[in-house]
């Protein structure tokens, strides 16, 4: 019998932090889904090639890392991840689509989808109301769901080096939005939208084929950086003039002829590459 005045026996407390990165790991052991405490889970730089639908039992994770792996589709289960609001990384992975259900992430802050060979984005993606940075480089993206104006919390997009032909209208309304990178796609326009981005500070649309701009653009009252490399600008909108420009860089454009405005630009201490 046991000694009633023995102390009680001590238990392990709940892990926080799972990390296995490095390992060549093709699979996860099916321990990994009763670790309901987690808070972080990084299974990143391995030879994953599918996550199983039980990763939804990790509700209070924040963190996710699944990147470096060659996982080809994700399971409905990641949106039941209601905790999870820090980062999730799913780059350079072999992924065709995201689950609908990833709009569920409702408190998800950074979302990094680079590096795989996504066609489209869910329209689902306009859900996420607290996202602030979406990085979705590196893919076979054709066009940006209307639904991606619903970001209002976004501050940084990346969508370089796809093949966007164009992009939406409600791309205007991500009124928070500070970068935006759409350097090396296959734009020839620039929405006359983009004037009601306030905030927005650098502007990459190098490598494109645009031909020219929208003159809404003098309203960026705070845009700093502006790429234009490598389209096919042939003349400039006067309204640049009166942006606030530390950068201006112009090379490999057809320019016929460069405006007097340019000088005082430099003059004012904005480098100009032409």
């Amino acid at each position: 019998m046991a000694n009633p005045t023995s102390p009680p026996a001590a238990t392990m407390p709940a892990r926080r932090n799972l990390t296995i990165r490095h390992t060549e790991l093709t699979a996860l052991p099916e321990s990994v889904w009763q670790e309901t405490d987690l808070l972080v889970f990084n299974v990143s730089n391995n030879k994953l090639t599918t996550i199983p639908d039980k990763i939804r039992n990790l509700k209070g994770v924040r963190l996710v890392d699944l990147a470096h792996n060659e996982i080809r589709s994700l399971p409905e289960g990641i949106g039941e991840l209601d905790g999870l609001s820090d980062y999730l990384y799913l780059s350079d992975n072999k992924l065709t689509e995201l689950p609908r259900s990833i709009g569920k992430l409702a408190r998800l802050r950074y979302l990094n989808v680079s590096d795989n060979v996504l066609a489209r984005l869910p329209e689902s993606i306009g859900d996420l109301a607290s996202l602030i940075e979406l990085r979705a480089s590196g893919n076979h993206l054709l066009s940006l769901p209307e639904s991606i104006g619903r970001l209002s919390a976004l501050r940084e997009l990346h969508v370089a080096n796809n093949d966007l032909v164009e992009l939406p209208k409600s791309l205007g309304s991500l009124t928070e939005l500070r970068k935006l990178n759409l350097e090396t796609n296959k734009l020839t326009r620039i929405p006359e939208s983009i004037g009601n981005l306030e905030r927005l500070y650098e502007l990459n649309v190098r490598g494109n084929r645009i031909s020219g701009l929208p003159e809404s653009l003098r309203r960026l009252h705070r845009l700093a950086y502006l790429d234009l490399r490598a389209n096919g600008i042939t003349t400039l909108p006067d309204g640049i003039a009166e942006l606030p420009l530390e950068k201006l860089d112009l090379r490999w454009n057809p320019i016929e002829r460069f405006p007097v405005w340019i000088d005082q630009l430099e003059a004012r201490g904005c480098v100009v590459y032409r």
